[in-house]
């Protein structure tokens, strides 16, 4: 009954996705404000009429946290499916091929079923909304056989930082037995995947300051140390010649994943030279001694995401800065400490300033890694899910990237984490053209319901 009702009821589904991404719910700039709250409203108007209880906006210091509920009976057991609302802002706009909050669907190569192009279609708009349509069609077609809490928050692009308070303050009613999020992917339409890790992150901001003005680089230059020209050389000796990172104790708990795992994780296929002819690239470059999966999932890594400084508009203008600045990000892995690694990042990068120059480092969010265990039950109903809608058993995966909730979750709840994600690496989230897969919304929104079933008759034993 609930596949035939999301057969049924496809075209309507998409059509709400739509409805729900054209609200330009971008956290990061406060010129959008309204529209996040817009954008929870939304949900919360989704959740009432699809037969949620308890739905509620709560508040916080930033933007507002959604929450609904289904409770059919207590000795069922309970998925809290959490999911963000917000997205990154999709700036630059002339990089996109059409307007980033209008949603078409497009061919592509990998999707030549059509893919929904729009910012937030793949992160997390789309995925986090395949949780809602599955749970519609299970409760509309009398097969829901889980007790079910949402938790959706518009903070999770700028780092979520009022959730962890939200959580803190309402242990009671996150009350569950097992976290459920789709903001992850799988290796590709015909090789699914699940993620059962994740890297930490440590995000500073560094400003390195010089003369008490701007200078004119004539009268000046020679003489007085450049902010830019200093912070060049700072960033560049941040790195080994054999690419490891030369910060003192960065690896001090790093654990070394064993041979036997390496192995496991060497199974995901992948080609290099397709990998680097999809980034138009010659070569990759990385730790020495890891392979390139190796290298941005379960080892450390340390990259600039943004340097600015002086003069930087149209033609010239001699000027030699008094400030220059960089965002930098370290990716973790399990048992590295983001706060220890921030001030570790802060202590070396002050050590190794020259004296003409003050140093000031920012730090902004972070949060740990965690590698999920493959032998409960919520991971093994996830795995035989996907192996029904799929045809083949799921291979685990580490992920490169942050999920710092995930952690906080299993601290605060004492909760496991299963991310059940169907987004594909060529989805281009956070840039320009970002798209999901129609294959992709349609397979998740299939796949979820036999997750609760398997879940259900998992715990029961």
């Amino acid at each position: 009954m609930t596949h035939k009702y999301i057969e049924e009821n496809k075209d309507k589904f998409l059509n709400e996705l739509f409805e729900f991404i054209k609200i330009q719910s971008v956290s990061a700039d406060l010129t959008f404000k309204d529209e996040v709250l817009k954008a929870a409203i939304f949900l919360e108007n989704n959740l009432k009429k699809i037969g949620a209880d308890n739905v509620k906006i709560f508040p916080t210091d930033g933007h507002p946290i959604v929450y609904g509920e289904k409770i059919i009976r207590n000795d069922l057991p309970t998925i809290l499916v959490y999911g963000h609302y917000d997205v990154q802002p999709a700036d630059p706009y002339e990089l996109w091929d059409s307007d980033p909050f209008t949603p078409v669907i497009k061919n592509t190569d990998i999707h030549p079923e059509g893919a929904i192009f729009a910012r937030g279609a793949c992160d997390d708009k789309g995925q986090m909304f395949m949780h809602l349509k599955a749970f519609e069609a299970m409760y509309s077609s009398g097969e829901l056989s889980c007790n079910v809490k949402f938790m959706f928050e518009g903070e999770e692009e700028v780092g979520s930082s009022n959730l962890e308070k939200f959580v803190r303050e309402n242990t009671s009613l996150l009350k569950a037995d097992v976290v459920l999020v789709s903001d992850t992917g799988i290796i590709n339409n015909e090789t699914p995947s699940i993620c059962v890790g994740l890297r930490g992150l440590s995000y500073v901001e560094v400003e390195v300051t010089g003369p008490n003005r701007d200078l004119h680089s004539g009268l000046y230059g020679g003489a007085v140390g450049n902010p830019i020209n200093v912070l060049s050389k700072m960033i560049a000796s941040l790195h080994n010649s054999d690419g490891s990172i030369n910060i003192p104790d960065f690896y001090e708990d790093v654990v070394q994943v064993s041979q036997s795992d390496r192995n496991e994780l060497a199974k995901a296929p992948f080609n290099l030279n397709e990998y680097k002819s999809d980034l138009e690239i010659r070569d990759v470059f990385g730790e020495k001694g890891y392979s390139t999966n190796e290298r941005n999932s379960i080892r450390p890594s340390l990259d600039v995401n943004g340097i600015w400084g002086g003069y930087t508009g149209e033609g010239a203008k001699t000027v030699l800065p008094s400030k220059a600045y960089a965002k930098i990000s370290m990716r973790l892995v399990p048992n590295q400490s983001s706060s220890t690694i921030t001030h570790l990042f802060e202590k070396h990068f002050k050590s190794i300033a020259p004296d003409y120059v003050k140093i000031k480092v920012t730090p902004h969010h972070g949060g740990e890694g965690v590698v999920i265990p493959t032998d409960f039950p919520a991971f093994l109903a996830a795995k035989n899910a996907m192996e029904t809608t799929f045809g083949k058993v799921p291979i685990p995966v580490r992920s490169g990237g942050s999920i710092p909730i995930v952690p906080m979750f299993e601290e605060v709840l004492g909760l496991k984490t299963i991310l059940l994600g169907f987004g594909l690496d060529s989805d281009v989230i956070h840039s320009p053209n970002e798209h999901f897969g129609l294959f992709n919304f349609y397979k998740g929104i299939e796949t979820i319901p036999h997750f609760y079933k398997n879940y259900a008759s998992l715990m029961s034993k």
